[in-house]
């Protein structure tokens, strides 16, 4: 697998130019555990991340998935943990109670049952008699107080993973399968996205990591987690998906019963959840996937598929018995956000189309190979179709499979026809075309053959690599007499987000003399087969352009401005102006017009707001108008997060919606306790005044805002306040 590092003009401009106005974006989720869940299943998860105080809701793109927010974590400091600590050690004797106000707020209050196999209950006491509102509220306190105490990590690895919303997700048994992005809203500014899966087969879940501690160079081992031996191994059902997080030198096993002669696809998606690391190399969780059988033997492995690093491979169970499944990563890194999704069954899997794409409006027929896919029938794009690229998935029974991506284009398609390896049998073509392509054997060259003019411009760009094909495409154009005019391997395409591997080739040359030209394409490592398929757009100059705005989310502050930044990723040779306008923005909002200069690749915009706050997000659009010659190009912009690869090298993540909302900064909740008067005999006397008046007023503050998070009891509260305005110097 090779990976394209190449610092480009563009990355540069990512990272010396974006304005401060884009770190104020505050609100930041690092992980989703899990990362998704069956389809007609509710379940909990947990999305952590820092400046999360106060989430009013959680929100995946698309329908059928709802979100209900069970509570929130922040970090306590020193100070506020010992005062837990203290609450918790008062609660757990038995002749404490729980005040009315709690009682009545903490007596429904529970997390739900996290998902994963059935465990049997312990058997309830004979003579146990019910519990009233507050002994539950009391337990219900203990839980939640306990739980602060079991996530808190002093030295964290990563401190921007340490706040918590813990959340409640219901799919709908219609929900469509597949990729979602999650969001966490909060009263100040809502979250970046992150990738949510909706599932069609059961499921099972780990119990969640802590936060990791921090390692320290020579003694890593002590950050490595100690975990009961139970932990080490789960026992599930085929079919299903297994949820996991990966701390640092663990190893997951799942156990598991198969038949001889299954077909079983195993798909793990590990990148695809958290597609940038930015603290380590290679840059993302980097899975390896092995199954044993009964005895120990290794039977399958995998640590990839094709140019993606998330394992897939076809399991064909060589006789029945008991497999084990295990999942590690490939260096033994690991840490709570190291999250993985691994299904297995007969499922339906697409591992290649043909062709890769066709012309809008025009039918195509479209051949699929792959696994478990005898009954399977692919979707086409619709009739109507838009230019773009579409995925399409197969359906086997109540099955879909993986989507693979299709391009729907606007020029004229041909079917590349053998034999043509050489310019003596070139195939003949008329510009402007794509062809479609194939490797068939090793070693083999595809030939074209045109027309060409002198000053001429003719372009060849390849279309493999970015449509999910392993083909490592390799193009020249040569004249009439065998001389290379141009030639290229790899081209950098900024717009590709999630790619690393940078294979598909594009080449711009201005021919010498009028006369006949062949252009060239093969795989550079002379491999051949069904699944190394192409697109070849060979044709004059179409000038275009695409537009990446960054962040993914515009947060402003009450009756005030902030910034975005858009970047252009300019095509055959498009250098001219692009006007940038926003739509449908909501009334109290606006964003003047801004025009990116000719041949420039980024500008900011400012969007301006008179609000004081908003109830709920909208989702804008941001529009580049432009032309080349007389010809109007329109193009919307992509929402789009700007990640780090491995200490160094950015990338441009697209999103799928752009939301704005308007926050107020000061936002504080109405203090929905209301303490009563504290009682003389809490009042201690002989207390040595030894705290000043700053000191008193941060730890109140403290005790305050742990009494309105439902984490004190009213007489806890108030013996602690009596006690700190007793030492107050006078």
């Amino acid at each position: 697998m090779r990976n394209c590092f190449g610092l480009t003009l563009l990355a540069l401009t990512v990272i010396l130019a974006a304005p401060s106005a884009l770190q104020a974006q505050s609100q930041y989720i690092g992980y989703v555990y899990p990362a998704g869940g069956e389809q007609g299943t509710t379940f909990p998860i947990r999305l952590s991340g820092q400046g999360l105080l106060h989430p009013s809701e959680v929100l995946v793109t698309g329908e059928g998935v709802t979100v209900r927010i069970v509570d929130y974590f922040r970090t306590p400091n020193n100070q506020e943990m010992a005062m837990l600590r203290e609450q918790l050690n008062l609660l757990k004797k038995k002749e404490t109670v729980v005040d009315d106000g709690m009682s009545a707020k903490m007596a429904w209050f529970e997390f739900p049952a996290p998902i994963g196999p059935e465990t049997a209950s312990p058997p309830a006491a004979a003579a146990a008699a019910p519990k009233t509102e507050k002994d539950v509220a009391k337990d219900n306190l203990i839980k939640r107080i306990s739980t602060l105490f079991e996530e808190d990590e002093r030295d964290p690895a990563v401190r921007a993973h340490t706040e918590i919303v813990y959340a409640e997700v219901t799919v709908a048994p219609g929900a469509r399968p597949g990729r979602r992005e999650i969001r966490v809203v909060t009263r100040r500014g809502i979250s970046n996205p992150l990738p949510f899966m909706v599932g069609q087969v059961p499921e099972v879940a780990r119990k969640p990591m802590k936060t990791s501690r921090k390692q320290v160079l020579g003694k890593e081992y002590l950050a490595q987690r100690k975990r009961p031996q139970e932990d080490e191994e789960v026992l599930v059902a085929v079919p299903c998906t297994m949820n996991g997080q990966s701390g640092a030198g663990e190893l997951n096993r799942y156990r598991f019963q198969a038949t001889k002669g299954q077909r079983l696809v195993v798909s793990a998606k590990a990148r695809d959840l958290i597609p940038y690391v930015a603290d380590g190399v290679p840059g993302w969780y980097q899975a390896v996937v092995r199954i044993h059988d009964a005895q120990g033997r290794e039977v399958a492995y995998c640590d990839d598929f094709r140019s993606s690093p998330d394992p897939v491979m076809c399991f064909v169970v060589p006789a029945d018995g008991e497999y084990v499944l295990t999942m590690n990563e490939a260096l033994f890194r690991g840490r709570e956000s190291f999250t993985y999704r691994i299904t297995i069954g007969e499922m339906p899997y697409v591992t290649s189309i043909f062709p890769l794409g066709g012309q809008a409006g025009k039918p195509v027929k479209i051949e699929m190979d792959g696994w478990n896919l005898e009954k399977a029938t692919l979707s086409a794009p619709p009739a109507d179709a838009k230019p773009g690229t579409h995925l399409l998935t197969a359906t086997s029974g109540k099955f879909t499979s993986n989507p693979v991506p299709f391009a729907v284009g606007t020029l004229p398609e041909m079917i590349e026809q053998e034999s043509n390896d050489s310019p003596a049998k070139a195939q003949k073509i008329t510009l402007p075309v794509v062809v479609n392509g194939r490797a068939d054997r090793a070693g083999d060259w595809d030939v074209f053959e045109t027309e060409g003019k002198a000053g001429q411009t003719i372009v060849a760009e390849v279309h493999a690599r970015r449509l999910g094909s392993p083909f490592d495409s390799f193009v020249k154009i040569t004249g009439a007499d065998g001389k290379v005019i141009a030639l290229n391997d790899d081209h950098f395409d900024a717009a590709s987000g999630l790619n690393t591997d940078h294979a598909d080739s594009y080449l711009m040359a201005r021919l010498p003399a009028d006369g006949k030209y062949h252009i060239h394409i093969s795989d550079t490592r002379r491999q051949s087969g069904k699944a190394l398929s192409y697109r070849l757009r060979i044709s004059h100059p179409i000038p275009d352009f695409e537009l990446r705005v960054v962040p993914a989310q515009i947060v402003l502050r009450s009756k005030s401005s902030t910034a975005a930044r858009v970047y252009a990723i300019r095509k055959d040779g498009f250098d001219g102006p692009v006007q940038l306008t926003f739509k449908n923005l909501p009334e109290g909002v606006e964003a003047a017009p801004v025009t990116l200069a000719a041949g420039k690749e980024d500008v900011g915009i400012t969007i301006k707001t008179t609000l004081e706050e908003m109830e709920k997000p909208v989702n804008v659009t941001l529009t580049g108008n432009a032309k080349s010659g007389e010809t109007g190009i329109l193009r919307e912009a992509t929402p789009s997060e700007d990640k780090m690869q491995a200490f160094l090298w950015k990338h441009l993540m697209p999103a799928e919606s752009l939301p704005l909302v308007v926050c107020n900064p000061a936002y504080k909740p109405p203090a929905d306790r209301i303490r009563p008067p504290i009682p003389d005999d809490y009042r201690p006397k002989d207390v040595k005044r030894d705290l000043a008046g700053s000191s008193v007023n941060a730890i109140m503050t403290e005790i305050e805002n742990m009494y309105q998070e439902w984490l004190l009891t009213d007489e806890f509260a108030n013996r602690h306040i009596a006690t700190i305005e007793a030492r107050l110097i006078k």
